[in-house]
């Protein structure tokens, strides 16, 4: 009897589908379970403000700079995104949504975002048909596919005094500047794959009584020094998402430089701190380090 239990969750677990995760810097995300690919918040452009190293004047990083319209680096994206059937925005920010315009035409993605980040894409023409305008709480069914819509908070920004209402409840005119794609409120998914269930956090921050009986494997994590002055962070994201079995750091680096340049200095005073207080909190968790455009196979 007991052998023949055995026999059958082995060749249940044989049969898991393994689901990859394509860090794309920022909080963004490609998410494959071999039949659908889904992006989250994804920004490849990497726009250039203010000073720093690995630009060129004719670059078009350089232009988004001088002119403060977002314009995409639509070669570059080309390059990394292949296909998207869906679309998760967190919020409206130019990190989250300036390249989503332009990933949307050319794949007719879905997209599920806020009423802002739908305002945003029509100004950009991206018809009804592929927008999905969520509050918060939606549970949506689709082929091989399911998300939950989590209402969240951004990040507690400038030594906790940030704080941004502002919406577009119209279509505004674009092309934006990168100031003008505001916040416009801010989400988190529950993106549920045939075997996996991801939690997708666009931020360092959380509304704990929103999470009760969420419980992913996988939780991509807003991660940033010193947690930004949020109370015992590390130690309730861990209890209230049911201490999930793997955990990636998301939103961590500096994205204001391009491809190629170290994040080493993220990586030292961010991620391996975070690491090893995961490890104390909830030793059977696994963090897992992403590297840009590094691919993660999880069985």
């Amino acid at each position: 009897m007991y052998a023949l239990v055995f026999l059958i969750a082995f060749i249940t677990n044989a049969q898991t589908n393994p689901i990859k995760l394509k860090y794309l810097g920022t909080a963004g995300w490609e998410i494959t379970d071999g039949e659908l690919t889904v992006l989250v918040d994804p920004y490849i452009s990497r726009f250039k403000l203010g000073t720093g190293p690995g630009i060129s004047p004719d670059d078009k990083r350089a232009t988004v700079e001088r002119s403060g319209i977002a314009i995409s680096d639509t070669v570059s994206i080309d390059s990394i995104i292949k296909r998207a059937d869906f679309i998760l925005v967190h919020h409206s920010h130019f990190d989250h949504l300036a390249d989503v315009p332009y990933i949307a035409k050319r794949t007719a993605a879905k997209v599920i975002g806020t009423e802002t980040t739908c305002n945003i894409l029509r100004a950009y023409g991206i018809p009804d048909e592929q927008l999905y305008p969520v509050k918060g709480g939606e549970d949506y069914q689709f082929k091989n596919f399911a998300v939950k819509v989590i209402p969240s908070i951004h990040s507690a920004l400038n030594d906790k005094h940030y704080i941004d209402n502002r919406v577009y409840s119209k279509i505004p005119e674009a092309p934006l500047k990168v100031s003008e794609f505001i916040e416009g409120g801010s989400l988190m998914f529950l993106a549920r794959f045939t075997d996996h269930n991801v939690l997708t956090m666009g931020s360092m921050n959380f509304v704990e009584r929103e999470l009760l009986g969420i419980k992913p494997d996988i939780l991509l994590a807003g991660v940033n020094r010193s947690q930004l002055g949020l109370y015992k962070y590390n130690e309730r994201l861990l209890a209230i998402t049911n201490y999930p079995k793997v955990i990636i750091p998301t939103h961590w680096d500096n994205f204001r430089l391009p491809y190629g340049f170290s994040q080493e200095s993220g990586v030292k005073t961010k991620l391996i701190p975070f690491q090893e207080d995961i490890k104390k909190l909830s030793p059977q968790t696994e963090v897992i380090i992403p590297k840009h455009l590094g691919t993660i196979t999880i069985n």
